[in-house]
């Protein structure tokens, strides 16, 4: 930004300039002498009425300086991510600042800084004259008028909302020239003597060393010192001490950083810089600040700067950079007032707030992470929108140690638009605090079907009918009591695998058989065990409970996942997820960062019996997912309709990771690709286990407790006795008996052909056992006793049931006074096979 002028033309302008400057030159003679006295001189006199009127007190302290997002490394220390800035400034105590840069400054600017009264006579009378005879109204500023000058330039601008806003106050605190030069020393002057009576000379030259513009974005000697050489401000060497105050005097002249191209660069020594450098030098010397032998070795080293690009944005944070962009985003929703809708305190916050924000992240599970996904998914393939994240959580805390996902980090919409392996997109949070509208979580969404199951009273083992088959009510008192379905639901399964009980069914992940669990629920308490997880769409919209979704069909994001399941672990205790440990400004003081907020989603008893259920994962749909490491973990994975989404969930005792592997946009079925790495659908088998691995080894694990017994007794139940009902009829008791119907197949029965004529088991069984049923063929017949029939009535009698006699004659005699034969004898009596043969005897 350039300094205001005065025109060749301006003679009246100057003139007016000398009057009002030679009125208050008097004064300033008092200035530089008792201060105190010239603040009632100028207050009385007449002639200078217009600085009496200016106000008495300058706000120092409110200026802009850059936040830090920190990290813990390995050795427990903090490491910076990242830091945003209006203006590259880090705010330092006295102690912390070279005493070369303190003598450079005031030997080199204000010599006379430890004895005027905030205003230095001498330079301003030079000011005068400069002025009168038409040049600018420059020079003669004390370093108390410098930083004055830069605190009202700092907060004209940062007040602005808008470029010409900014402009118009930055031009304001820097005009050179006529009146408005006049004016704006006439109120540096004001604020310079009154501050002389607040601060300590030792407290304005640190304040004037911290607000000191370097050039380019950078301010303050801390911020100078580390772009300029890469070192604190502490360190500075006495040559490097002088070449940075030297930039002070005119940034865009003395700056080190342009090419070496330009006239100050790096092929004639930076010789622009050096002059100003020496004489700076020079006046140490003078003023006795530095030995003979200092000055001739700071003279003869030459200018050697090593720029250090400053970190500002997350794009500096490497792969934790979605972290840093989560972290920004608390910042700015949390701390917005949300009755100034206009206005984005937060970001402005993070701006200029000087913060210091301490992460949860931790930094070895967190480079596990970040290579895991590397490792195992592309960050772009030509035939799909591939996506990937994991988080990890730590459980009972809700801090969240890690999130990696499979894109480069930008905000850059020309980067994200011209290369896909970048994005601006967190797939791990949701929308409104820069995620994505989440993934559908598939059956890894089971595991809160499975809660309310338990918490409804029903046990581990208990049976039920989990077989595959049409469902059309539900219980759901959320929406009028009853969900009824407009047409039948018919899940299917992944494989052929059946489960009648809870455990085998979330080991195996058996869809029908959650459905059917879900069927003897209250769709709405299974809603309400999910959102005391912590479980609500990435998009904001109300959370569903449609049956379909006890698979997981609502758009969850992952960070949302991984804390649920650190709840389930934390045997039910359920604690949000934080990503900031603590929040400090610049001056120490410690902000409001949000809290974890823990509630019992289900009673521990009920957490455990969970906890056991989930262990089997790891010798079911989990097993690729086990670790060798002998720690307890409890996990399950999940599959979205045509592969679209694939999930690995677990967690031991310690530490919970959610692992999402799918399509970010339109669909592709995983298990139809391969990776580099191998299938595309297994890759959440290959992160899952690389990142617990390290979590594991960090933070151990303690075994999951054993459920209540009550939640492992096998109740059985009568058998519905079918026998003599139709196929139909007796499918429909045993089912809603809670069995499962297997078709048993025909049999030759005295009952009529379609009919039931017996189960297998009969008697009682667990609910859920499969119970075959048998059916008549309808070809036994009964025969009758035919002892003392005639011939001929036993032939009738035959030939009506379809039996075939055979006749044989006995010695024994007919009765007395009768003629025809007699049967005294059959081979066989009751049920036979239509079309037998009967050995019949008569008598003679």
């Amino acid at each position: 930004m350039a300094a205001n002028r005065t025109t060749p033309g301006g003679a009246s302008g100057g003139l007016l300039a000398f009057i009002g400057m030679s009125a208050i030159a008097g004064v300033l003679v008092t200035a530089a002498i008792t201060p105190a006295v010239a603040i009632t001189s100028l207050v009385a006199g007449n002639a200078v009425t217009v600085f009496e009127n200016l106000p008495g007190y300058l706000d120092v302290n409110a200026i802009p300086q850059k936040s830090t997002i920190w990290a813990t490394q390995t050795d427990g220390t903090p490491v910076a991510l990242a830091s945003f800035y209006a203006e590259n400034r880090e705010a330092l105590p006295g102690d912390q600042i070279s005493q070369f840069a303190k003598d450079a400054a005031v030997d080199g600017e204000d010599p006379r800084f430890f004895q005027h009264g905030g205003v230095d006579l001498q330079g301003t009378l030079r000011a005068v004259l400069s002025n009168f005879i038409g040049g600018d109204v420059q020079g003669g500023s004390s370093i108390t008028q410098q930083f004055v000058k830069n605190v009202l330039i700092t907060q004209g601008v940062a007040a602005a909302k808008t470029e010409e806003e900014r402009q118009a106050a930055y031009d304001a605190a820097t005009a050179s020239s006529g009146t408005d030069g006049l004016q704006r020393k006439l109120k540096e002057m004001r604020y310079a003597i009154a501050i002389e009576q607040k601060f300590s000379k030792d407290d304005i030259l640190n304040g004037y060393l911290n607000i000191a513009y370097f050039g380019g974005q950078v301010y303050g000697i801390q911020a100078a010192s580390q772009y300029y050489y890469g070192i604190n401000a502490k360190d500075l060497t006495l040559e490097q001490a002088a070449s940075l105050l030297a930039i002070v005097n005119n940034p865009e002249k003395f700056r080190l950083d342009y090419p070496a191209s330009e006239k100050n660069g790096a092929e004639n020594g930076y010789a622009a810089n050096k002059s100003r450098r020496d004489y700076i030098l020079d006046q140490m010397l003078k003023h006795g600040s530095i030995t003979r032998d200092q000055h001739e070795a700071a003279i003869a080293a030459p200018i050697a700067p090593a720029i250090h690009e400053p970190s500002t944005g997350c794009a500096t944070a490497g792969n934790a950079a979605y972290f840093c962009d989560y972290v920004t985003w608390i910042i700015k929703n949390d701390f917005d007032d949300p009755n100034t809708a206009d206005v984005n305190e937060g970001a402005e916050l993070l701006r200029t707030g000087g913060l210091n924000i301490y992460t949860t992240l931790d930094i070895d599970v967190q480079n596990a992470a970040a290579s895991a996904v590397a490792a195992n998914v592309p960050f772009t393939d030509s035939r799909f929108d591939v996506g990937s994240s994991a988080v990890s959580v730590q459980v009972g805390t809700g801090r969240i140690l890690a999130m990696a996902q499979n894109k480069n980090y930008s905000q850059d919409p020309e980067v994200t638009n011209a290369d896909p392996t970048y994005s601006s997109i967190n797939f791990s949070t949701d929308f409104n605090y820069g995620g994505s509208t989440g993934f559908q979580p598939g059956s890894t969404y089971k595991v809160f079907t499975l809660g309310d199951w338990l918490a409804e009273g029903h046990g581990l083992l208990e049976g039920f009918n989990g077989s595959p088959r049409d469902f059309t009510t539900f219980k759901d008192s959320c929406n009028g009591g009853v969900f009824n379905l407009p047409a039948p639901y018919n899940p299917k399964n992944d494989d052929s695998t059946t489960a009648n009980n809870a455990v085998r069914a979330t080991q195996y992940s058996v869809n029908t058989a959650f459905v059917a669990m879900a069927s003897q629920l209250d769709l709405c308490n299974i809603k309400k065990v999910a959102e005391g997880f912590g479980i609500h769409r990435a998009d904001n919209a109300p959370l569903q409970m449609n049956p379909s979704d006890v698979l997981g069909t609502q758009e969850v994001a992952p960070l949302t996942m991984a804390a649920a399941y650190a709840g389930i672990a934390n045997n039910g205790l359920f604690c949000t997820p934080v990503a900031i440990d603590k929040i400090q400004d610049r001056t120490g003081a410690e902000l409001n960062a949000p809290k974890t907020k823990c509630n019992q989603a289900v009673s521990p008893d009920v957490a455990v019996a969970m906890q056991y259920a989930m262990a089997q994962t790891f010798g079911g749909t989990a097993a690729a997912s086990r670790l060798p490491d002998g720690i307890a973990m409890i996990g399950k994975t999940g599959t979205t309709d045509g592969a679209k989404d694939t999930w690995m969930n677990g967690a031991s005792s310690k530490v919970a990771t959610a692992v999402w592997v799918g399509n970010v946009t339109g669909f592709q079925n995983l298990r139809s690709l391969r990776f580099d790495s191998g299938q595309a659908a297994t890759a959440r088998h290959r992160i899952f286990p690389a990142i617990m691995s390290v979590a594991n080894a960090k933070f151990g694990g303690d075994p999951f407790q054993s459920p209540d017994p009550k939640f492992m007794t096998v109740v059985n139940a009568n058998i519905p006795n079918v026998t003599g009902m139709s196929v139909e009829a007796a499918k429909a008791t045993l089912e809603a008996a809670g069995f499962v119907y297997v078709d048993g197949g025909p049999e030759d029965s005295k009952l009529p052909a379609g009919q039931v004529t017996r189960t297998d088991p009969s008697g009682q069984a667990p609910k859920g056992t499969e119970i075959r049923v048998f059916t008549s063929q309808g070809n036994l017949v009964e025969v009758p006793d035919l002892t003392g029939m005639t011939k001929q009535a036993a032939t009738t009698a035959l030939n009506q049931i379809g039996v075939t006699p055979r006749w044989t004659t006995t010695t024994q005699p007919r009765p007395t006074g009768t003629t025809d034969q007699i049967v005294v004898r059959q081979s066989k009596i009751g049920a036979v096979t239509k079309g037998s043969i009967v050995s019949v005897q008569l008598t003679q």
